[in-house]
């Protein structure tokens, strides 16, 4: 099974393919500075095969086509055909109360991640746009799976992430603590406990 994983940011789109079963990179790299006239896309294959080239991409589509014309490349790509990609999972900043695990995307979820970019907007728009440049190259049938960094701490007694302030501003601006880099935080914990 061959899951590539993508973490679209602002103006960046980082993304590696891994093998499941062996746990193994196949290939990963970056796409930076998207919207600029001096963008940068880089790859790196499992062979040690490396390119980074200066390129502008207009926006985050034009950076994930790029991603997969570099997967299928001929002379040094990993996959011979993006349908051996048996899903995507998408890296999701900000799930505020909505979201509290993996979730596979639907119309619902995005526009959900949309609601939650009150709370995170220069990430949680663009992770949708991570989204949609996926649903564009790979269409509706390829699988994607959200995890968003605050699920880990959801479970959080609603003393812990209340802050000291009128309540009204929770009920209405859902300012709470929220804790992030939950995906870090469950690993780390879970190798801990290993």
């Amino acid at each position: 099974m061959t899951i590539l994983v993508i973490n679209a940011g602002s103006s960046s789109l980082k993304y590696q393919l891994i093998n499941m079963e062996s746990e193994e990179t196949l290939a990963k790299g970056n796409c930076e500075r998207i919207g600029l006239a001096d963008g940068i896309f880089s790859y790196k294959n499992a062979d040690g095969f490396k390119i980074e080239k200066n390129l502008p991409m207009k926006d985050h589509k034009e950076a994930f086509h790029l991603v997969a014309d570099a997967l299928v490349n001929e002379e040094y790509g990993v996959l011979k055909d993006l349908s051996e990609v048996f899903a995507v999972g998408h890296r999701i900043v900000q799930g505020a109360d909505l979201f509290h695990g993996a979730t596979i995307v639907d119309q619902s979820v995005i526009d959900g991640i949309r609601e939650c970019a009150k709370l995170a907007p220069l990430h949680n728009l663009a992770h949708i746009m991570g989204i949609e440049a996926c649903q564009d190259v790979f269409g509706l049938d390829t699988p994607e799976v959200v995890v968003f960094d605050t699920a880990f701490h959801s479970t959080m007694p609603e003393e812990a992430f209340l802050f000291a302030i009128p309540y009204e501003y929770y009920e209405k601006y859902s300012i709470r603590r929220y804790g992030f880099h939950g995906t870090s935080h469950r690993y780390v914990s879970q190798q801990c406990i290993e």
